[in-house]
């Protein structure tokens, strides 16, 4: 198998799981992920990142005060969120909403299923681990770009190790809490935190999978060029 089929198929069996069992991932394997991930690409090789991961007794702390932000707190963000969703975009994001809803039986009327699903955000859908990440705030927005990559990074890493993976936003957006919680200073950007950990293959949150947009919708390629598949055979005897 070559290097770019083990990346595509690393890539297409990668998913965000919303249901983890409660079993620990090996301090070793933890190093080996983020490792990996620290070999993502960076302007200048700022390498803005930095992660905070949580295991046993901690990752019980935060989720709790994640939960109890969640339900007094306003959100705060330090990135702010997208002002809004409209064409390809608001299609994308509500035929993955609905897939979720119906994978784990909310009704287009249900708002109080949708609310309680949307809450399983804080509540780390369970995960034993969750890494928190944040980036030098005078680094701006190419320094959260730079952190986009590492977060690939470590979804591919921890997929190649057979560890599930969700990135989530949802987190960030109680930054107060993180924040407070972890004792993290003013002059970083918590952009994201990524939930982690075995997955528990029976849950219903983890039965879909979400597609992606054709080549057509995501690349515009301009300009001629030479023939690179070369000369034919005939023109080769000439």
């Amino acid at each position: 198998m070559s290097d770019y089929d083990i990346l595509t198929d690393l890539l297409s069996a990668r998913f965000s799981c919303r249901g983890f069992r409660p079993d620990p991932i090996p301090e070793d394997l933890i190093r080996q992920i983020v490792t990996a991930a620290g070999r993502a690409p960076s302007w200048c090789n700022a390498q803005p990142w930095h992660v905070i991961v949580t295991r046993g007794d901690e990752t019980e702390a935060f989720r709790q005060a994640l939960m109890q932000a969640a339900r007094d707190e306003t959100p705060q963000p330090d990135v702010p969120g997208p002002e809004g969703y409209t064409g390809l975009h608001r299609e994308r994001r509500r035929t993955c909403g609905w897939q979720l809803y119906d994978a784990v039986g909310v009704t287009r009327d249900d708002r109080e299923g949708s609310a309680r699903q949307a809450f399983e955000n804080f509540r780390l859908f369970g995960a034993p681990h969750v890494a928190i990440l944040t980036s030098g705030r005078e680094l701006g927005t190419y320094g959260a770009l730079d952190c986009g990559g590492f977060v690939m990074a470590f979804c591919l890493a921890a997929q190649a190790l057979g560890i599930a993976t969700v990135p989530q936003a949802a987190i960030a957006f109680q930054s107060q809490a993180v924040r407070r919680h972890f004792v993290i200073p003013d002059d970083r950007l918590i952009l994201c935190g990524i939930s982690f950990g075995l997955a528990e293959e029976n849950h219903p949150a983890n039965a879909f999978r979400t597609g992606r947009a054709p080549l057509s919708e995501i690349m515009e390629l301009r300009g001629r060029d030479d023939d690179p598949r070369g000369p034919t055979p005939a023109e080769s005897e000439t």
